[in-house]
């Protein structure tokens, strides 16, 4: 009997064999096919739209940062106020009746920025005249005598004004969009017309972008586009 057993196990090597081989590529086949339903869903799902650059409103760089409006705002009238300036003189919101002043509030001293904006300010006077705004107020707090020394260093021109307990700044919310919480002014500008009403108004120095300079073309492009235009 033993030699017939031999035999048997020997007949049954190549079955097994051939048993192995096929339960391998069913094994493959099955993976292949679950592959290809997965990619197969992948491409049914519809795409996302393709995203396309928006354009900045005419005269704006791509750049330009945006701003909020805060209160009082538009249409409103301006808070009346007399501050010390770095000549020595008080100056008074209604000493500008009849014209359009713009009051640009901002951080002060340690804001490089800030200052540059005002010297840009100064070198626009012409640009400022023919949109529409007769005279720049500059607004910080701190003390009046390291403004005017700051004010002397740079070499800066315009009426700058010291609001020296934040009154001011507090009453025309412009401590509301800045760096420094409500400590300090941010990077407000406000036009006031001849009647005394704000016509414009723009707060740039909040979150989250925190700009603390504005170019004079970004500006005056924000300007016109709000409708405010020389005479």
């Amino acid at each position: 009997m033993a030699p017939h057993n031999k035999k048997s196990a020997a007949a049954m090597r190549p079955l097994r064999k051939n048993t192995n081989r096929l339960a391998v590529l069913i094994g493959a086949g099955v993976v292949v096919a679950i592959f290809g339903a997965f990619f197969l869903v992948l491409a049914q799902q519809p795409s996302a739209p393709a995203q396309t650059a928006q354009s900045a409103p005419l005269g704006r760089s791509a750049d330009a940062a945006d701003y909020a409006v805060g209160s009082p705002g538009v249409g409103e009238m301006a808070p009346g106020f007399a501050m010390e300036s770095t000549t020595g003189d008080t100056v008074d919101l209604s000493d500008y009746s009849g014209k359009s002043v713009l009051l640009y509030f901002h951080e002060g001293l340690g804001c490089q920025p800030c200052w540059d904006q005002m010297r840009d300010l100064d070198a626009s006077s012409d640009q400022l005249t023919a949109a529409g705004v007769d005279d720049v107020l500059t607004i910080t707090s701190g003390p009046v005598d390291l403004i005017a020394q700051k004010m002397d260093d740079d070499r800066l021109a315009s009426v700058a004004l010291a609001d020296t307990k934040m009154d001011v700044i507090k009453e025309y919310g412009a401590n509301d969009y800045g760096m420094m919480g409500d400590s300090r002014a941010g990077h407000s500008f406000i036009l006031v017309g001849p009647d005394g009403t704000i016509q414009w108004r723009a707060d740039y120095g909040g979150a989250p972008d925190y700009t603390m300079y504005v170019s004079m073309t970004d500006l005056l492009a924000d300007m016109e586009a709000a409708g405010v235009s020389g005479s």
